[in-house]
């Protein structure tokens, strides 16, 4: 696999929570993209999850669109 070496080892929660901002940004990269399932390791449910959150988090402007 050529993303092995990439490949960032990231903790799993049970709860994925919107407000754990901390924990969402190890998900994003310098420029704010969401880290593909590949990146990152972890399975598609979970990503979804993170997605999710994370997206909510910019809605609620926890989190920016795109970085500066």
């Amino acid at each position: 696999m050529a993303y092995q070496s990439e490949r960032e080892e990231i903790e799993l929660k049970k709860f994925i929570d919107y407000k754990d901002v901390a924990y969402l940004k190890q998900f994003t990269n310098p420029h704010a993209k969401i880290l593909a399932k590949k990146r990152t390791g972890i399975p598609s449910g979970k990503q979804r999850e993170i997605a999710a959150a994370i997206k909510r988090a910019r809605y609620m402007a926890l989190l920016p669109y795109i970085a500066a």
